[in-house]
């Protein structure tokens, strides 16, 4: 088979993106929405309900301390936040995966995922908002410099528990013990520092058609996790280009460059929050104090934090694309240009991809280029190769 035929025969149908753009257009109003309600929702309680809740918690014989009602302010909210939300999630995240063929789920299996997504979510919520009401209250303005510091060290070890203690609460997760596919892979590795801890299969065909991969954890818990989906559905060789590209993210540095850009924002964001938080309370307070801010405050809080990560989200996808094109460009340069247009013209048909968005859409809430500007840029390298 020549290799333009081999090319064409991975390529959507002029049916498959119909129903690709289709898809994209429902997700991207239902991010819209999804936002909107959001911001409505938490911008209401922020400067509406957050003091009149604060004060009924307050009034209440088992609040006896700033923790407890911190800790309540921020549970009530966050359970009102995902019954608000619960609408558009379960179109989102049921009715649309269903509607395009790309769910397995049982209304059922989809609701107990949902749950312990609340839970781990609602506790970490819970646990990091009001340990950032404390920080404020009992340090001062020395809560910048620490929120950061603390900011990085939790970034990292939620990086090494991911693999291990919190993706396997949703997936089942095996070491992959294809050898043919594990020596092709451990070339790929060879010239490089990269050093797993192995290469996993995650079992996502129970749930979804949909095919995905990723290289995450750190030291001892850094590993490739490969979806069944992918095992299945891939080539060899596309599956090595699949993980040449992870590779590349590694050579390359990326999560190391990420690092100094987080902690600039997180410096710049942290600075303005403690000026929102001045402003707001010169509203209620004669003369401003860190230790007399009464636990609602952090609603408010949220709600700011919420609104400058949105600000900030189109220059970290901006520098998340950039990153991306770097790793496809290590992955064409050891896999080939065929492999690799094969690989994501089958991750595109499998995942109902568009592969020409909106170039709003893509500034604004895409962290990976678009499908087909990638598979232009391996025909170009295709074509200046030959």
């Amino acid at each position: 088979m020549s290799e333009p035929e081999q090319t064409s025969q991975t390529e959507q149908t002029p049916e498959q993106l119909e129903e690709a753009r289709q898809y994209d257009r429902a997700q991207l109003k239902l991010t819209l929405i999804d936002k909107a309600v959001d911001f409505l929702f938490l911008g209401v309680m922020a400067f509406v309900f957050a003091k009149p809740l604060g004060d009924w918690i307050a009034g209440q014989s088992w609040a006896t301390t700033a923790t407890l009602q911190a800790l309540a302010i921020v549970a009530i909210v966050f359970a009102l936040h995902m019954i608000v939300s619960l609408p558009i999630s379960f179109y989102g995240g049921f009715v649309l995966e269903h509607k395009f063929n790309l769910s397995k789920l049982t209304f059922g299996a989809w609701l107990w995922k949902k749950v312990k997504l609340w839970i781990l979510t609602g506790l970490m919520e819970c646990a990091l908002m009001t340990g950032l009401f404390l920080l404020i209250v009992y340090t001062g303005v020395w809560w910048i410099p620490l929120s950061i510091l603390i900011f990085f060290v939790l970034n990292f070890v939620l990086g090494m528990l991911l693999p291990v203690l919190i993706l396997p609460l949703f997936y089942k997760i095996d070491r992959v013990d294809n050898e043919t596919l594990l020596a092709g892979l451990k070339r790929l590795t060879e010239p490089t520092t990269l050093t797993l801890e192995g290469v996993y299969k995650m079992n996502m065909s129970d749930e979804t058609v949909k095919a995905n991969a990723m290289l995450t954890g750190f030291g001892k818990t850094r590993r490739v996790i490969l979806g069944d989906t992918l095992l299945t559905n891939f080539e060899q060789d596309e599956i090595e280009t699949v993980f040449a590209h992870e590779i590349g993210h590694h050579v390359h540095a990326h999560l190391w460059k990420m690092i100094p850009l987080s902690l600039v924002f997180s410096l710049i964001a942290f600075a303005l929050c403690d000026l929102f938080i001045r402003g707001l309370s010169a509203q209620y307070m004669e003369s401003f104090s860190y230790a007399a801010l009464q636990p609602w405050i952090i609603i408010p809080i949220e709600f700011f934090f919420m609104t400058i990560f949105s600000l900030y989200e189109p220059f970290n996808n901006a520098v998340s694309r950039h990153f991306e094109r770097q790793a496809d460009a290590y992955a064409l340069e050891h896999c080939g240009a065929d492999a690799y247009t094969r690989a994501f013209s089958r991750l595109a048909t499998l995942n109902k991809a568009d592969p020409n968005p909106p170039r709003w859409e893509v500034i604004w809430f895409d962290s990976h280029p678009p499908i087909g500007e990638r598979i232009a840029m391996a025909k170009e390298a295709r074509g200046s190769r030959q």
